[in-house]
């Protein structure tokens, strides 16, 4: 699997959390900070640690911005700098444009702006996020001892519209499957129709997999990985 390249934009504490967890999962990670004190406690930590004001859409293409697969600004308590950086990373075509939030606000600004992936420190662990990183299928996980987890995987390309019987996840991959969450077309109150993502329960071995679905495994991060992988 080719390499992902992320950049952390602030690096205090939560920003250099995410950057070290992304770092631990064999990501090269790009940091950036103003302060030339935080960027010096990470240096050794990651492949590229330069002190730059990100707001400063030339100094980003100086440090070939445009090459990393996802941008992750996490700032801070300087919102007008979060805001200029986003907009920056936006222009530039970044792929992932991940941005901190504090504060209902300040999510609606960045939404109105074109940002579609907001953090909120408060509730999403960095070690949550780094993992979404580096694997976009995983949409949400738990983890356990023992380097176990349960993770909410959306169907990769290579195993959708067959059955369970034919994808044989546990035999081929070492995983258990849970359930499966499935999108169905609903009408509201208003009489209008939505879409609401419903638990089918216990899934049959002729239950077929659809692109929307969302499957729920519990097994070894390895082995998670080599499913998402394998799959892609």
């Amino acid at each position: 699997m080719k390499m992902k390249k992320f950049a952390v934009i602030g690096v205090g504490k939560y920003g250099a959390q995410m950057a070290r967890e992304l770092a631990g999962k064999g990501a090269e990670v790009w940091v950036f900070d103003t302060n030339e004190e935080k960027i010096e406690s990470i240096k050794d930590e990651v492949a590229l640690a330069v002190v730059i004001d990100s707001t400063d859409k030339r100094a980003l293409i100086g440090q070939n911005i445009d090459k990393i697969d996802a941008g992750v600004v996490a700032i801070g308590e300087n919102f007008e700098a979060t805001i200029l950086t986003a907009l920056n990373l936006l222009d530039l075509g970044i792929p992932r444009v991940i941005v901190r939030a504090s504060g209902d606000n300040q999510f609606r600004i960045l939404k109105n702006l074109g940002v579609t992936e907001i953090l909120s420190p408060e509730s999403e662990v960095a070690v949550n996020v780094a993992e979404r990183l580096i694997h976009p299928n995983i949409t949400a996980f738990l983890q356990l001892p023992d380097n176990y987890e349960i993770a909410e995987i959306r169907a990769p390309k290579g195993v959708t519209d067959r059955t369970l019987a034919d994808v044989d996840i546990r035999n081929k991959y070492g995983l258990t499957l849970i359930t499966l969450k499935r999108e169905y077309q609903m009408r509201n109150k208003q009489d209008e129709i939505v879409i609401e993502e419903h638990i089918i329960g216990v899934p049959k071995s002729e239950t077929v997999i659809y692109e929307s679905d969302t499957l729920v495994v519990f097994g070894t991060l390895k082995n998670i990985n080599r499913f998402i992988e394998i799959n892609e």
